[in-house]
């Protein structure tokens, strides 16, 4: 599901805020970055069991390809004011990483390596 981040602008650059509640349908106990992706690799290959989790692109851009298993659709994540939130059991690949490209994902549990369906 698309979410579109707030956005203060004024003369000094724009301000993108994600906000509990009203943006993130979950309180983050996880926050990490993907960045420096070779050119041509992929990321994700994997759905979470319960896990919920918010990505989005601060900087560059890359495909998102969702499996729900009845729904396979491609996401091009290029604008730091758009995120994906991405509920349990949708399977997810991050391929495409433009360089310089620095993805942030917001989990809603701490790394559980039995939460994952590999």
């Amino acid at each position: 599901m698309e979410v579109d981040l707030s956005v203060i602008r004024d003369q000094r650059g724009d301000l993108v805020v994600a906000e509990l509640g009203k943006h993130l349908p979950f309180v983050a106990r996880r926050m990490y970055s993907l960045v420096r992706v070779p050119e041509g690799e992929a990321r994700g290959g994997h759905a979470h069991k319960e896990l919920e989790q918010l990505l989005f692109v601060l900087h560059g851009a890359l495909d998102l390809v969702l499996d729900d298993g009845v729904t396979k659709q491609r996401v091009r994540l290029d604008d730091p004011e758009k995120a994906i939130y991405l509920r349990p059991m949708v399977w997810r690949e991050l391929e495409h990483f433009a360089p310089g490209t620095v993805c942030v994902v917001l989990a809603s549990e701490v790394y559980d390596e039995s939460d994952y369906l590999r």
